[in-house]
């Protein structure tokens, strides 16, 4: 029977493992390897990457270049025609709070945007924050009626 402790990995030789601490004539005996004194000779130590040991750590000593107003960015929640097919009937208003209700979107939001992928095919009164070009075609050639709102 094939059990875990019994697998073996047959493509390489086993690499020997480093025997620390074995008297002075083996190279890594005493200190093993870890240098006389510091954090770094102690057990329990990692070695914390951008730690410079006193000195300023590197990236707070490059200065800031430049500004960038991706901070400041305003995304909206987008959703497609024929999502709108599946969860509304006809007679109903889409806005932000019946996509809510509804489940489409969640948590706080800068507006929604319509795309245009699918057809709508039923009548609902549409009022959002944005629409794709392509859903004003498809909306004004269908008669549907819809508001932007800011």
């Amino acid at each position: 029977m094939l059990t875990l402790n019994a697998l073996k990995n047959t493509t390489r030789p086993a690499k020997a493992r480093k025997r620390v601490g074995r008297g002075l004539g083996s190279k890594l005996g005493k200190t093993c390897g870890r240098g006389e004194k510091g954090a770094g000779s102690r057990s329990g130590y990692k070695r914390r990457y951008g730690k410079e040991g006193g000195n300023m750590p590197l990236f707070m000593k490059i200065p800031l270049r430049g500004f960038n107003n991706a901070q400041f960015r305003r995304e909206m929640d987008v959703i497609n025609l024929d999502q709108l097919n599946h969860i509304f009937s006809d007679g109903d208003t889409v806005s932000i709070e019946t996509l809510k209700q509804r489940g489409l979107i969640s948590g706080p939001t800068h507006g929604v945007k319509l795309l245009g992928t699918g057809e709508l095919k039923k009548k609902l009164k549409i009022r959002l924050n944005a629409l794709s070009e392509s859903v004003r075609e498809k909306l004004t050639s269908a008669k549907i009626d819809f508001e932007l709102v800011k």
